[in-house]
């Protein structure tokens, strides 16, 4: 298969990262170079130029998806918020907007599930937890707050995967979450042990 006409490296690339997740969230383990390599319409010669194994394009796939959170959450940051805990409002409503996107979860669940069953993705994920848990320490609020407001951020954004389709209650938590970054002084008590 030519290469695509007007196509750079970087868009074939990305649409290898696609045409990986589409494969993957709908084969799982089953899902091959040649099923990637067609769904991105490029060759296998032409995938393996730019991932030399599966590993390193599953590897790819999942360091896509966290670089890509991340990019929304620095995205989301309010910068005429100067109060300590702007970046973990920013997760916060990042995370809650998952939960209010069905199509988006509808996509990500699934391949989530499926690359998390990887060990070496696992490794991957504690690498991008440890680097999120420096971030936000460097944010300004009680490690406390920040370790209740992240975890219950991280549950909103789940959601969908157990059906609950009224967005209220999403919002409430949302609501809820960001007022506990900006009014830490009355959750002060509860420290954790």
């Amino acid at each position: 298969m030519p290469r695509v006409a007007g196509r750079t490296r970087e868009d074939t690339r990305r649409a290898l990262l696609d045409a990986a997740g589409v494969c993957i969230r709908a084969r799982g383990a089953a899902a091959t170079l040649d099923h990637i390599a067609k769904q991105a319409g490029v060759s296998k010669g032409g995938l393996l130029h730019h991932f030399a194994t599966k590993d390193d394009l599953v590897r790819a796939l999942a360091q896509d998806l966290f670089d890509r959170f991340r990019a929304d959450v620095t995205a989301a940051v309010d910068h005429g918020d100067l109060a300590p805990g702007r970046l973990t409002r920013a997760y916060i409503r990042v995370s809650a907007a998952l939960s209010r996107d069905p199509d988006t979860f509808h996509d990500l669940g699934p391949l989530i599930g499926h690359l998390a069953a990887i060990p070496e993705i696992t490794d991957l994920a504690h690498a991008d937890t440890r680097r999120w848990r420096d971030d936000l320490a460097d944010d300004g609020l009680p490690p406390h707050i920040t370790a209740l407001v992240t975890a219950a951020a991280d549950g909103i954004s789940i959601i969908p995967t157990w059906n609950h389709t009224d967005p209220e209650p999403h919002h409430d938590l949302e609501a809820l979450l960001l007022h506990l970054t900006t009014n830490t002084t009355a959750w002060s008590h509860l420290a954790l042990p």
